[in-house]
């Protein structure tokens, strides 16, 4: 018997096209914290085979993106102050590493200039969506620029935890639109100009007020809930 499918695939690779849809809904809080996501749910939804839904389950868990429970059961995970702090620790040690490095050879990537574009496109039209996948973009053309496997894997480990909270807390929206285009702007700007310790400091101001930026929503949500109760 066919089962109609709630969502549509693209017609490239079914694992990929799979994660891609899942990995979108998780981001935007259509799947929200705490919501748990099965092989049979995914293959009802989405009329895939049991295999292909545990395949991407996989990937999806691998990234960050869900966490599975002591009963093996993959939930989309619920972020603590600490975890975020822990998180851009993290973050800003690769991403210092990589600003650095390019930053002494004046290396400006080409692909870090493409995002740079589509933010300030983004943030023209006001489209928060594409400006949280271009900042995304953004982080990782710089780390793919040093051209080091092992550094870009570390931080792919990582982007796929900021960029769910990127999207679960929406901190972009609370702040101008521009904001986040002038401070990437500042950051190619010191690399181009061949000076790392401004290039660092950029970088690190940047990340700052992007933790900042998501503990405040973190802590608001938190008195939201406290108040309710």
């Amino acid at each position: 018997m066919n089962r109609q499918a709630n969502f549509a695939l693209a017609p490239s690779s079914l694992t990929d096209a799979l994660y891609q849809s899942l990995r979108r809904r998780i981001v935007n809080g259509e799947i929200s914290a705490g919501e748990k996501l099965t092989e049979q749910r995914i293959s009802n939804e989405y009329d895939v085979a049991r295999p292909t839904a545990k395949a991407c389950l996989e990937r999806l868990t691998m990234l960050g993106l869900l966490r599975r429970t002591a009963h093996k059961t993959a939930v989309v995970p619920e972020f603590s102050a600490d975890e975020i702090r822990d998180l851009f620790f993290a973050r800003g040690t690769i991403e210092s590493s990589a600003v650095t490095f390019l930053a002494g050879q004046g290396l400006v990537p080409s692909e870090a200039e493409e995002a740079q574009l589509l933010i300030e496109a983004a943030a023209r039209e006001g489209d928060f969506e594409k400006q949280v996948d271009a900042d995304i973009a953004f982080h990782t053309a710089l780390v793919a620029g040093v051209a080091s496997e092992r550094l870009s894997r570390m931080h792919e480990l990582i982007m796929g935890e900021v960029h769910l909270t990127m999207g679960r807390f929406q901190a972009h929206r609370s702040t101008r639109s521009s904001t986040v285009a002038h401070e990437h702007s500042a950051i190619l700007e010191s690399i181009r100009g061949r000076r790392p310790d401004q290039a660092a400091l950029r970088l690190a101001e940047h990340l700052e007020h992007a933790r900042r930026r998501l503990l405040d929503r973190l802590e608001a949500e938190s008195q939201e809930a406290d108040e309710k109760e």
